[in-house]
């Protein structure tokens, strides 16, 4: 027996309904969460606490605004959520890589934005956590661990993705390193305190760290930056003009900055991967909720097949993605330490084509689930999806966003397909 509904529910979600006095299917139904944690249950509860505490209350207006979230990251810094998987030597919390997914899960369900901002300072700091020496590590990782806002300045406008060459260079003079160039389209940059860039030295591409402070750095804004999701603060130029940084900012080696941004950028594709989770868990939410309370045509939404078709096919959707991300976190951990291998290591290289295999499998699937997820969530809501007052907007413009930033849905594709050709023998 449905449950009656009194009218059609007004604009208010949950306004509007009567739980019938008659026994209803309804009845003693057992109360659960339809997103089991894929951690500990107990730090899973601690994580959504804080992300409701700090940043939901906080979500609209980020995205509406514009601006870089500064005292909500310094909060989850305070919280762990930006040194989990470092070690506890440089203030870290030497957590598994799972923990560390399921906390940016959470974060970007609630403010997609936010997640971005941690996922830039997630790749400065583990840029230097892999390659970076002893004394930058001390230097760096523990302010991380308190705060420090980060950003990773790769791109280019002439060349985009392709890092190979790159017009910004750097030289060594005694004992430093002078840096000129412009990277552009930097996220986080607005409010970043520290860079890590990379320029092309007569070696090679080199990786550098970047104080923000330091004379020469300044920040230009060019026209139409302005992005539709993810919205974090303006993406800006970082200008580089005669910058001197001691020659123990060097990350790595000299001429060996691709192999530490590819393998950052590997790690943070599993995070990514989550962001997009959290985005397609936080629609469909809405629409569920929308759809147990909203009364129409004499029953309630959640009560009509068709729509019943929608919710399942999302959620055995977002059940695969979140499955592939959590996996491909276990692989991460499974490998932790691969780049110390020789680099003619056979284990070295399988190791790393196994963590381009999952991390970019988890981010294509993600994002485009996290797409897919909003835009049924709009269709399920009707008018009341399309409305400015309600975060379905929100949800499909970050979705959409993610789909390129990171490494597009064409460049995981890409790196798919090289694996491929590496695991077969070849013609003949």
């Amino acid at each position: 027996m449905p449950r009656t509904p009194v009218g059609n529910a007004p604009l208010g979600w949950y306004a509007g309904t009567v739980e019938p006095a008659a026994p209803s299917r309804y009845s003693g139904r057992m109360e659960f969460s339809v997103w089991d944690p894929r951690i500990d249950r107990t730090a899973a509860e601690a994580i959504a606490r804080t992300v409701a505490e700090v940043v939901s209350p906080v979500a609209d207006a980020i995205d509406r605004d514009d601006i870089y979230p500064t005292e909500v990251v310094r909060a989850l810094a305070r919280a762990g959520f930006t040194a989990a998987t470092f070690p506890a030597e440089y203030g870290g919390g030497n957590r598994p890589f799972g923990e560390l997914v399921a906390m940016f899960e959470e974060v970007a369900a609630a403010s997609a934005a936010t997640a971005t901002s941690l996922i830039t300072i997630f790749q400065a700091g583990e840029t230097i956590h892999l390659f970076g020496s002893d004394a930058l590590k001390r230097t760096y990782l523990p302010r991380i661990a308190d705060g420090l806002l980060c950003s990773f300045a790769m791109t280019e406008a002439r060349g985009g993705s392709d890092v190979k060459k790159l017009d910004t260079k750097a030289h060594r003079d005694g004992d430093t390193w002078v840096l000129d160039g412009v990277k552009s389209f930097v996220t986080s940059a607005s409010a970043a305190e520290l860079f890590v860039i990379l320029a092309e030295t007569p070696a090679g591409v080199t990786a550098f760290a970047v104080p923000a402070d330091t004379p020469g750095v300044t920040l230009a804004t060019p026209p139409s930056t302005r992005t539709i999701g993810l919205r974090n603060g303006p993406h800006v130029d970082l200008v580089l003009a005669g910058v001197r940084v001691p020659h123990d900012h060097l990350i790595g080696e000299d001429g060996k900055g691709i192999r530490a941004a590819a393998t950052t950028l590997d790690h943070s594709r599993v995070l990514a991967a989550a962001i997009g989770c959290g985005l397609a868990r936080a629609a469909f939410s809405g629409a569920l909720a929308f759809a147990d309370k909203r009364a129409a045509f004499g029953r309630y939404v959640i009560e009509m097949q068709g729509i019943q078709w929608y919710l399942a096919e999302l959620l055995a959707e977002i059940d695969g993605a979140r499955l592939l991300t959590y996996e491909a976190a276990r692989h991460l951990d499974a490998a932790a330490g691969t780049h110390t291998l020789p680099r003619d290591s056979p284990e070295r290289k399988r190791m790393l084509l196994d963590i381009q295999r999952w991390s970019s499998s988890a981010k294509l699937v993600a994002t485009r689930t996290a797409v897919t997820t909003a835009l049924q969530a709009i269709q399920i809501c009707g008018v009341r999806g399309c409305l400015e007052s309600q975060p379905f907007g929100r949800y499909l413009r970050d979705a959409k966003t993610y789909e390129i930033a990171g490494g597009s849905s064409e460049i995981l594709k890409n790196t798919l397909g090289e694996y491929l050709m590496e695991s077969v023998d070849g013609p003949g």
